[in-house]
């Protein structure tokens, strides 16, 4: 196996990335929108007898005056089916390869569930995996309905049986900043953290539709904004980036309109699979239960591994 890590074909990645349905974490614009804040971004293409096997996007920083740190996040993402043995080889060469100053750390989070073998010796784990909810939009939308869990349904119902009006927000940033800024607030309240403003305003405008790259929709009741929902792109798979909902918004089930509607806008768009993003039934027991209520499969990912 050899690496290349840069002379990369962007048309290509997005359609090997996209054919894999991969993770945000490993879309080309999403290593472009951190570079143009400041992060450094290596980007490597894993080949065996010249055909591509894999993809690795890496996050990079400093640890401390003379240490760097590379992570790839999701990734990488596999091209082919490989054995156990295979994707040892590749995290080997990949690894080996990293084109930084010694001394340097590759960390890898393999976008993988937590049973599966990753090639990676579980003692060099040194953070437990990340769980989210990934929903299925391939079947139609009345065998997506049916599996949602009963008591969501019924919410769902009452939402489109009030006086809640659905929107779909525009792409400039005059139009959707209001709702970062919600974001902004939760984050402070709840000690959560998440992209940075600056990465959403350029990912959006990361491609030349930016309807490839976002849906934000939102609640109003009567002149009232009670809650809205961004939705980031990335080939067949969007993931669920921010939510907002005031005390009517929520009141009024307006969280499960939103997200059926997202549903229908996805489907029409052409989305496989939707993923909403991490659950932790300890911390935010409430939105895990509204994520997994959606009938989607709950995933708990391998690791990050050093």
């Amino acid at each position: 196996m050899n690496v290349q890590w840069d002379h990369h074909d962007i048309a290509q990645w997005d359609e090997d990335h996209a054919r894999v349905g991969a993770a945000l974490q490993q879309d080309w614009a999403y290593g472009s929108c951190m570079q143009l804040i400041g992060v450094p971004v290596l980007r490597a293409r894993v080949l065996r007898e010249g055909e591509p096997i894999a993809l690795a996007q890496f996050i990079g920083r400093r640890l401390g005056p003379l240490a760097t740190l590379a992570l790839c996040s999701r990734g990488p993402v596999w091209l082919q089916d490989l054995s156990v043995a295979d994707k040892a080889q590749a995290y080997r060469a990949l690894r080996k390869s990293l084109p930084l100053w010694r001394p340097r750390f590759a960390f890898f989070s393999p976008d993988e569930p937590v049973q599966s073998e990753v090639g990676l010796p579980r003692w060099r784990r040194v953070i437990t995996g990340y769980a989210t909810v990934m929903l299925d939009l391939t079947p139609s939308l009345e065998e997506v309905r049916a599996k949602l869990e009963g008591r969501w349904r019924n919410r769902l119902v009452a939402a489109e049986s009030s006086d809640l009006v659905v929107h779909k927000v525009g792409t400039n940033p005059a139009q959707y900043r209001w709702l970062l800024e919600q974001e902004n607030q939760q984050r402070e309240q709840r000690g959560f953290q998440g992209l940075p403003v600056g990465f959403m305003d350029h990912y959006i405008q990361s491609r030349k539709s930016p309807a490839r790259t976002v849906l934000t929709l939102r609640a109003d009741q009567g002149r009232e904004r009670v809650a809205a929902m961004m939705f980031l792109l990335h080939g067949s798979v969007a993931t669920y980036q921010v939510g907002w909902s005031d005390d009517k918004g929520r009141e009024l089930n307006a969280h499960n309109l939103l997200l059926w509607h997202a549903i229908e806008a996805l489907k029409q768009r052409g989305i496989r699979q939707l993923d909403l993003g991490g659950v932790n039934t300890a911390r935010s027991a409430g939105i895990a239960r509204f994520k997994l209520g959606t009938g989607g499969q709950p995933v708990i990912l391998a690791g990050t591994y050093l």
